[in-house]
């Protein structure tokens, strides 16, 4: 008998149950399937339907009926930021049967993107209050997830939501594959509220650096892993302790109290300088030099306008007048050409950003990009000045500046190579580029 995941795709366009078309599979595994389906009798009728074998519950002794009872609870819930489940039951397909759960069709997940990019702190600021909230209302409503992880958060319309095909009490039976998402005494206790925590750390570790903790830190209690900003590192900390009594609660989260997202990076990451700064440390510079060569000036003029002691006695000791010739010119008399005129952006590309892409922003993403050009105007070199959070966005960046075209500035008249530095802001529908030349 062929397994599962060689089938699922041939079933592509027929109809399950009777009533429900499979019109685009969406992924599975060995023993479940999830497809795009449609419920013609609801004013959204596109959404998602879950096929689990019933072979599932046998060979791993699990009622049931326990599960679409728990999926009839769930189905009763209401929350803004949890999937709706809006029916469940039995059903066959080629003489197999399957429980199955219809509920509500997100665009992405989490799990999409990750391999692309990890979010930006600004975004998982935006992800991580409607997470915990839903979290908080499942333990308030003595019930909890025990499947939190990147794919199972996702988007609906713009909006976060996560799963709730898998909500179930406290304790109850729930085998899963060994899984970094999983707290360590899942397997022997069941999933837990304090398991859920768990599980929101190591997503706040996934989604800040595309990596997962494999290892604890038994000497610390509390699960090894890679820094990244605050105040996200320490809410990991407090999460991913070993022993679960001494984790925090989802409610603990919510009453921290908000912390500026910009810090102090390590020492290996780059900050950009603050433009503030910088500006005024130039101002004061060119004020303070001019300002010494006015005084220069100044005294040798003076210098020039007052006859010499030689010419003082002359002057005292005969009455003869004097007549001064005019001083001859010299080079220093006649100063040099030294007017710098600064380029200009003649050919700006904008980065090519897939629609895929984009929508996995929330907020903005910025780049620096430093541009190298030569007398010509040519783009010579690029190198990054801030990558932001995103490698995918970093690149984009580097590619589209190298395309870019600009008059040379010139200095005492001649051509001259120039730098400047380009600002990306990518947005979920455009990106702007603020370009500003600070050479020559």
């Amino acid at each position: 008998m062929s397994s599962l995941t060689d089938v699922w795709k041939q079933w592509e366009g027929r109809v399950f149950a009777g009533k429900f078309p499979l019109r685009q599979w969406l992924g599975g595994s060995e023993h479940s399937a999830v497809f795009l389906t449609e419920r013609t009798e609801s004013g959204s009728p596109k959404a998602a339907i879950k096929l689990i074998s019933v072979d599932v519950f046998s060979t791993d002794n699990l009622d049931e009926g326990a599960q679409l009872s728990r999926w009839a609870e769930s189905a009763k819930l209401s929350q803004p930021h949890l999937i709706r489940l809006f029916e469940s039951g039995r059903g066959k397909i080629d003489d197999r049967n399957f429980l199955y759960v219809v509920m509500e069709y997100a665009e992405e997940n989490l799990a999409q993107i990750l391999p692309q990019r990890p979010l930006s702190p600004e975004e998982v600021k935006e992800m991580l209050p409607p997470t915990a909230e839903t979290l908080s209302f499942l333990h308030q409503s003595g019930l909890v997830h025990g499947h939190l992880k990147p794919a199972n958060i996702m988007a609906v319309d713009n909006q976060l939501k996560i799963s709730a095909d898998s909500l179930r009490k406290a304790g109850e039976p729930d085998k899963q594959a060994p899984s970094a998402y999983l707290a360590p005494e899942q397997a022997s206790t069941g999933p837990s509220p304090a398991a859920d925590v768990w599980s929101l750390g190591m997503v706040l570790v996934a989604t800040l650096t595309q990596q997962e903790p494999q290892t604890i830190n038994t000497k610390d209690g509390w699960a090894k892993i890679p820094y990244f900003p605050q105040p996200f590192y320490e809410t990991a900390q407090l999460c991913l302790r070993f022993d679960p009594r001494e984790r925090c609660t989802v409610n603990e989260i919510l009453a921290k109290p908000k912390v500026k997202v910009k810090e102090k990076l390590p020492a290996k990451a780059t900050e950009e300088p603050l433009p503030a700064k910088r500006s005024t440390r130039w101002f004061i510079l060119p004020v303070v030099v001019a300002v010494l060569l006015l005084a220069v000036l100044l005294a040798r003029k003076s210098h020039q306008a007052l006859p010499s002691p030689s010419e003082n006695h002359a002057t005292e000791s005969s009455s003869a007048p004097v007549t001064q010739s005019s001083v001859p010119p010299d080079d220093e008399a006649t100063p040099a050409r030294t007017g710098i005129t600064h380029g200009r952006v003649l050919q700006e590309i904008s980065p090519n950003v897939s629609p895929g892409a984009r929508r996995t922003i929330t907020g903005h993403i910025k780049v620096s990009v430093r541009v190298s050009v030569d007398s010509s105007g040519n783009v010579s070199d690029v190198t990054l000045t801030s990558p932001g959070p995103s490698k995918y966005f970093a690149n984009q960046a580097l590619a589209a500046a190298g395309q870019w075209k600009f008059s040379p500035g010139h200095v005492n008249g001649r051509p001259s190579a120039s730098e400047w530095i380009l600002r990306f802001q990518f947005g979920r529908t455009s990106t702007q580029v603020s370009p500003t030349e600070t050479k020559p």
